[in-house]
């Protein structure tokens, strides 16, 4: 699961000309930004005037995914990039903008589990009636809409030159910001599990998915806890995954094919493979000490010799000569003691 900084949209959702909309989303990114960096948080504003999407226009359902019209497809891309949103809206009749319920009809899966925010502005409701509206129709589609809100009432709050700033709105705005954070973080797990092309894991609820440099932290982590018994069982401490750095696990996170088992957010398991041409490698096969005897490793050697059998002739991997455990473990799966090295290692042969 990427450690990347959280991605915030403020989305101006009113496409009126002259509206108000655009001098309170400027307020509300200039009054955000101190915090946002704080948080490490990247905050990107997105109006949808300037994105100009006509009126739902694809023939398939939105939840099939298949877009035909560019438009569309620049939506989605800004959408599932983001983890969070903040929609700064008007209020029309007792309810959201046409803009702004077209825009959320357009997608499906790309809102899943991401929470969304709300700043509004009118006259006698300050445009919380907008808010209502809208938390009907995001719960739909999985968004978690925030218990937090900031409401601007025009003639109290707004004149001439845009939204007058105080300390009041300021710790209103910095508090929605602070629990669409704590919630963006929390519904993660269920983002990731639910984007396409993850594989359901051994245990309920797991998920495997690629590893890529971004993972490095938790893999990183990973490796130095589960390398203990290994050297333990060979008598040293000058084992790879004991001595690699972060950048030195971003390296080889590019270089090989590593997948990841994640459970609730965490890393509970990882292997890497890669071909060197009829010649498969496997390695960093690792699981959480707490779930051994879960079959996890067993799953994700499977899961890697599988990847390689089609293309390679042979599958070869490595593990310290006293790890009796691990060598039971492949040579239960097929593998053959094929040589032991001066370092303290042997290593086993699989034939496809």
């Amino acid at each position: 699961m990427s450690t990347k900084p959280p991605r915030v949209v403020i989305l101006t959702c009113s496409t009126r000309p002259g509206a108000i909309g655009p001098a309170v989303a400027d307020w509300l990114l200039q009054t955000l930004t101190p915090r946002a960096d704080a948080l490490d948080v990247e905050l990107q504003h997105v109006s949808l005037r300037d994105l100009d999407l006509p009126f739902l226009d694809e023939e398939e359902h939105p939840a099939i995914g298949a877009y035909r019209n560019p438009h569309t497809k620049a939506w989605s891309k800004i959408v599932d990039e983001a983890d969070g949103f903040i929609a700064v809206t008007p209020e029309y009749n007792y309810g959201m903008p046409a803009t702004l319920k077209n825009a959320l009809d357009y997608l499906s899966r790309e809102w899943a589990w991401k929470p969304m925010g709300f700043v509004s502005y009118g006259n006698t409701s300050a445009g919380t009636r907008s808010v209502q509206h809208a938390k009907q129709v995001i719960t739909t589609l999985r968004l978690v809409p925030l218990g937090s809100t900031v409401a601007l009432r025009l003639k109290d709050t707004i004149d001439s030159t845009g939204v007058r700033p105080s300390a009041q709105l300021t710790a209103s705005a910095n508090g929605l910001l602070e629990e669409l954070v704590r919630l963006a973080h929390t519904l993660k797990p269920m983002r990731e599990a639910a984007r396409p092309g993850i594989e359901v894991g051994p245990l309920p609820g797991s998920y495997a998915c690629p590893l890529t440099p971004d993972d490095a932290p938790h893999v990183l982590v990973l490796q130095r806890c589960c390398w203990v018994d290994e050297a333990l069982s060979n008598e040293t401490l000058g084992l790879a995954p004991f001595t690699e750095t972060l950048e030195d696990v971003q390296a080889w996170l590019t270089d090989w094919e590593s997948v990841g088992l994640w459970l609730h957010g965490r890393l509970i398991g990882m292997v890497r493979a890669r071909r060197a041409s009829r010649t498969g490698h496997i390695g960093r096969l690792a699981v959480v000490p707490d779930l051994y005897g879960r079959g996890i490793g067993r799953w994700l050697l499977r899961h890697a010799t599988d990847a390689l059998a089609s293309s390679c002739d042979r599958i070869q991997l490595s593990t310290g000569s006293r790890s009796t455990k691990n060598i039971h473990l492949y040579t239960s799966e097929g593998f053959v003691q094929h040589a032991e090295n001066p370092e303290g290692t042997v290593e086993l042969v699989k034939r496809s």
